[in-house]
């Protein structure tokens, strides 16, 4: 896959919920790397959704992350985004017509992340899965889910690694806007 590039992707955000995110090992540092992604996707224009499975029990979108998304939030069922319409509707927007990286993060790791992953590169997608910014109950679920996605074409990436693609180069008004955000995101 060739380098990110901020005008040929987009992000989706799996399941960063409420009442999930405590059971996830190492939440917080997920959480911050997740917020960290969709703050950069919101300053480049990079598109962006965030999905949450089954609200009502799972709770909604974290606060953290509702700032930065507000009203782009789909609900699903299905564990894979890529079986619901309001993603399908997104997806066949004009960015994913036109060959977008599909950057994905959030939790589960090995069940809606891969599932969704899965499904969009069986599809004919290019995408990169976050691996700093994807979580798991279980470590050994999430690295399960890493090396899977490498089985299957994806790409796997960090989250520093995607923000500094999609800005690629310093000194621009983008990178001084985003230079709290990469701040932030090394100490997470």
């Amino acid at each position: 896959m060739a380098r990110l590039r901020a005008e040929r992707s987009r992000l989706l955000v799996i399941d960063m919920q409420e009442r999930l995110l405590p059971e996830i090992h190492g939440g917080a540092a997920v959480s911050a790397r997740v917020a960290a992604l969709a703050s950069a996707a919101d300053i480049l224009g990079v598109p962006l959704l965030a999905t949450e499975q089954y609200p009502k029990g799972l709770g909604p979108t974290i606060p953290a992350l509702q700032a930065v998304v507000g009203p782009r939030r789909v609900e699903k069922l299905a564990f894979s985004a890529a079986a619901e319409p309001g993603v399908t509707a997104w997806l066949e927007n004009d960015g994913a017509k036109r060959g977008a990286t599909l950057v994905l993060c959030g939790v589960e790791a090995h069940v809606c992340v891969l599932q969704t992953a899965m499904a969009l590169a069986e599809a004919g997608h290019a995408v990169a899965l976050v691996a700093d910014a994807s979580g798991s109950r279980r470590p050994e679920d999430r690295a399960l889910a890493l090396e899977r996605a490498r089985d299957h074409a994806i790409a796997v990436v960090g989250a520093e690694m995607v923000l500094f693609e999609w800005l690629g180069e310093a000194g621009t008004p983008a990178f001084r806007r985003l230079h709290p955000v990469i701040k932030a995101l090394a100490g997470a």
